[in-house]
């Protein structure tokens, strides 16, 4: 654990995970079983983002605390709500073992199956107090194809931003602890979540690792369902983009990077004009 430093909470002692899913009835129960059997994770939470099909009810059936959106709602939102869950299970006594630190959150893609088991890995610099967010680096061969514009619009944007290089900025597996959660509040949305979640912690001066992880899941194609969703991913992450350059021009609001309606006002230290940490992937 940490020692005490007046500039960061103590570390997490355990972990909650937190698996978005939309019509994943056929890797779910494979994916919150590996995560089930990881070290330190207590909680499963599976967020069913407006399903049709039998995601909520095999998701239970494999042991997971499932929250339902009635319509689809997008990623963030399904991050957001995962995390409220964990939120009331923390402040419920008989639940929370450590009442005195939050679980630390890892969020996890609901079509890893299996090879969620290799998580561990993300868990281990958070629950040390190396870490306040952790980003999975998986093999390139492993990688989405096609996501190449998003990814080189969101690292160019990051590295400007805050001086450190994210070499995959768009993977959602990654592990943080509350208060790194908390400083990326209100997510940006949609799509633009991973990298507006990025520059909050960075520019609130939390340290950012990225460790190497090998996992498999579905990659987008090159079909007509592929390029709609490579296009969503690239409007939100021009949307945050276009709001941190807003902001670093002085013009915008600060601490919060791509969300939109009211209520877009920062907390828990988002402001990017907080010292840097230091550069990530060591």
């Amino acid at each position: 654990m940490r020692a005490a430093d007046p500039g960061f909470p103590a570390a997490p002692t355990a972990v909650a995970a937190i698996i978005p899913a939309k019509d994943e009835a056929d890797r779910i129960a494979a994916t919150v079983t590996a995560v089930r059997a990881l070290a330190h994770v207590e909680v499963v939470v599976v967020v069913d983002d407006g399903s049709t099909d039998d995601t909520a009810a095999v998701a239970a059936a494999a042991g997971a605390s499932v929250v339902r959106h009635p319509r689809n709602r997008g990623k963030s939102a399904a991050m957001a709500s995962g995390a409220a869950r964990v939120a009331e299970l923390d402040a419920t006594p008989d639940d929370a073992e450590d009442s005195g630190s939050p679980r630390a959150l890892l969020f996890v893609d609901a079509d890893l199956g299996e090879t969620a088991a290799a998580l561990a890995a993300l868990i281990e610099p958070v629950l040390a107090g190396e870490a306040d967010l952790s980003i999975a680096v998986i093999p390139a061969s492993k990688s989405s194809r096609g996501g190449g514009r998003a990814v080189r619009l969101a690292r160019g944007e990051i590295a400007r931003r805050t001086g450190v290089t994210i070499t995959q900025p768009l993977n959602g597996m990654r592990c943080l602890t509350r208060a790194a959660f908390e400083a990326a509040q209100p997510l940006s949305r949609g799509w633009g979540v991973e990298t507006g979640m990025l520059l909050a912690a960075l520019g609130a001066g939390l340290r950012v690792r990225e460790v190497p992880v090998d996992f498999s899941h579905r990659a987008s194609g090159a079909d007509w369902a592929g390029r709609m969703h490579r296009a969503r991913q690239l409007r939100d992450i021009a949307e945050v983009v276009a709001r941190s350059r807003l902001q670093s021009a002085g013009m915008g609001r600060r601490g919060s990077f791509g969300s939109a309606g009211p209520g877009d006002s920062a907390r828990s230290g988002g402001s990017a004009g907080r010292p840097r940490g230091p550069a990530s992937g060591d």
